[in-house]
């Protein structure tokens, strides 16, 4: 009998082992890097349902079945080649919004383009990680101040499961405040905070800290629903949460050849409520395709064709035929923390 049980134990032991494993696995082969359990648990059933900020089409001037749409250009300050594509897209109207990676060796471009444009949606794509090979950076913090989040090379790290794995709650506050501070000596005026490779979205503990940052500015978050997970009996979601109802992103599933039906599809096909087109600008040249290392997820090329399509007449007629209301993140920011 004993050896019975003791059989069963085991076989329940090694279930358990298995099916952790296999979420793991599962999370990692998605570019998922979730390692809290009540999390995954909530990720995988997708349990929790959120309500959207009260009345807000109707508080934005829109009707509540209006399709309300920004079209937000990511990683400004990465390189000469970023900047210029996405401060032409942002003084052309072809992207109504787009956010700043502090960190990165090309912030001062943007800033002398915003003293001749004050009113352009910015916002701070708040940086804690440095993906690139052989294209790296730090954060705005001192390094002694925030230890855990510094590789051995003294760079932030390369991938987001190391971020995540090793960064301390209170060591991320402090490098967030730090780009919300050094972008406002500067001039800037954040309109929203999100988030480089939503990094800081895949740990209960570090996606606090995110909201909190973000309450203690005054300055509204980027949390599309699909982070709805997050929120349950222990971790309530703030009551100025603004959700995005539907995020958009081209992924490497996408061929190029199948980029121009990709972008159209998302708009004859966009629902009522607040959604987001998230879009990756630059030059395909030499300068970017030595940055990037001609990886082609979020490569020169990548971003040269996210810029064909945002300005071509076909995308533009394509919203005005679907009758899409363009929104931004300044808009949003005057509802939830009015002057």
């Amino acid at each position: 009998m004993k050896k019975i049980v003791l059989k069963l134990f085991v076989f329940f032991l090694l279930t358990v082992l298995i099916l952790i494993s296999g979420v793991r696995i599962y999370f990692n082969l998605i570019d998922l890097p979730i390692y809290d359990f009540r999390l995954a648990y909530n990720f995988i059933l997708n349990r929790n349902e959120i309500s959207q900020y009260e009345n807000l089409n109707e508080l934005l001037g829109f009707n509540k079945k209006d399709k309300l749409l920004i079209i937000h250009a990511d990683d400004l300050g990465l390189s000469h080649s970023v900047n210029e594509l996405s401060l032409k897209a942002l003084d052309s109207n072809y992207v109504n919004s787009a956010s700043i990676m502090m960190p990165t060796p090309n912030v001062e471009e943007v800033v002398m383009n915003l003293k001749k444009n004050p009113n352009l949606d910015i916002g701070l794509h708040l940086t804690v990680t440095s993906e690139w090979e052989n294209y790296k950076w730090d954060g705005i913090s001192p390094k002694n101040s925030i230890p855990s989040m510094i590789d051995d090379k003294g760079n932030f790290y390369e991938k987001k499961k190391n971020f995540i794995k090793n960064a301390k709650p209170e060591e991320v506050r402090i490098e967030l405040q730090s780009q919300i501070d050094y972008a406002k000596s500067l001039g800037i005026i954040p309109s929203h905070i999100d988030s480089h490779e939503g990094a800081l979205f895949f740990s209960p503990e570090i996606f606090k800290v995110y909201l909190e940052v973000a309450e203690k500015n005054n300055i509204p978050a980027f949390v599309p629903r699909v982070l709805s997970p997050h929120f349950d009996k222990n971790f309530s979601k703030p009551n100025k949460l603004v959700i995005v109802e539907k995020l958009y992103m081209a992924d490497k599933s996408i061929e190029f050849k199948n980029w121009e039906s990709y972008y159209h599809s998302i708009i004859k096909e966009l629902k009522p409520g607040l959604n987001e087109i998230i879009v990756h600008l630059g030059i395909d040249n030499e300068e970017l395709q030595e940055i990037t290392s001609n990886r082609i997820p979020f490569g020169s090329k990548w971003r040269n064709l996210d810029y064909e399509i945002v300005s071509s007449s076909k995308f533009r007629s394509l919203l005005k035929e679907n009758d899409i209301k363009l929104v931004n993140w300044t808009d949003i920011k005057n509802i939830i923390y009015p002057n």
